[in-house]
């Protein structure tokens, strides 16, 4: 535990443990240089920084916290994301310096709160943010890879959220990494077990996450544990096209956008873009 260590030659100090990754521990942080006259935009000393330890890493996972860093700084400034005010290292930790958001993240707003939960204007907003933050990491060629409510922050109030966590992200767009980012929000060409382990496109299952974290959003409930066929809820899904109408309470237009997003073929998955658009269009989930 870090805690009470202040780090870059006295700038921070590491105040307590916020949450932890494969890759790390997030520190909520105070900027010992802050102040209210200051030139900087920021209104707040509070910071959080993701402390990774060099001992535990790989020369790969070097690699992926480098791109991680730099995919991060590239999105930065996007109103949706997790703005990065800095990285650096000592001898034994790299240290990655982002917003503090005190609402904590959009599964803690989803599953104890259940704040979107027949909430349509809401959901609806928030949802919109997502699709504009991942969609200008596509603009970018950035894909996420590990696009799920926990990895998606929200202010107090949970109507707005900022994208976080690049450490699986990359620019390569058709990949043969299977099994990349968390089981429940994994597309079946992620898997790669019942699609013969066919090269996929990052750009096409980062849509399919979209759609679990929707469902999580609408019902509070995930639609299934594994995109597999030996998963119940997923064959029941792929046998019967009213699944979601009978699972959630669901409208026939959200029903019609889910299984849009949920299009077993990649290639015949609906866009962001096109998705932006049914869910403006759409009256109710």
């Amino acid at each position: 535990d870090l805690s009470a260590r202040i780090v870059n030659d006295g700038r921070y100090q590491l105040i307590q443990p916020l949450g932890s990754g494969t890759y790390g521990v997030v520190y909520k942080a105070l900027d010992l240089a802050f102040s209210l006259s200051s030139i900087s935009s920021k209104t707040s000393p509070w910071l959080a920084i993701k402390v990774l330890c060099k001992e535990d890493m790989s020369s790969s996972a070097a690699r992926r916290v480098r791109r991680e860093v730099a995919f991060h700084h590239t999105m930065s400034r996007h109103p949706n994301v997790v703005s990065m005010h800095d990285a650096f290292e000592d001898a034994d930790y790299v240290y990655i310096v982002l917003d503090y958001c005190p609402g904590g993240d959009l599964f803690g707003k989803v599953v104890d709160e259940k704040l979107y939960f027949g909430r349509d204007a809401l959901t609806k907003s928030v949802f919109i943010q997502i699709l504009d933050a991942v969609e200008g990491c596509h603009q970018k060629r950035i894909y996420h890879r590990d696009l799920k409510p926990e990895n998606i922050l929200v202010n107090s109030d949970g109507t707005k959220i900022y994208l976080s966590d690049f450490g699986l992200s990359t620019k390569t767009q058709v990949s043969e990494e299977f099994g990349c980012g968390s089981s429940y929000y994994m597309s079946p060409e992620c898997i790669g077990r019942e699609t013969g382990l066919s090269p996929f496109s990052n750009r096409a299952s980062d849509v399919w996450s979209l759609g679990v974290i929707l469902v999580n959003m609408i019902s509070s409930r995930s639609p299934w544990s594994k995109a597999l066929t030996s998963d119940n809820c997923f064959c029941e899904f792929l046998l019967n096209e009213n699944y979601f109408r009978e699972m959630l309470p669901i409208s026939e237009s959200a029903n019609a956008i889910l299984r849009q997003i949920f299009a077993y073929e990649p290639s015949e998955r609906i866009t962001i873009r096109a998705l932006r658009k049914a869910v403006v269009d759409l009256d109710t989930f």
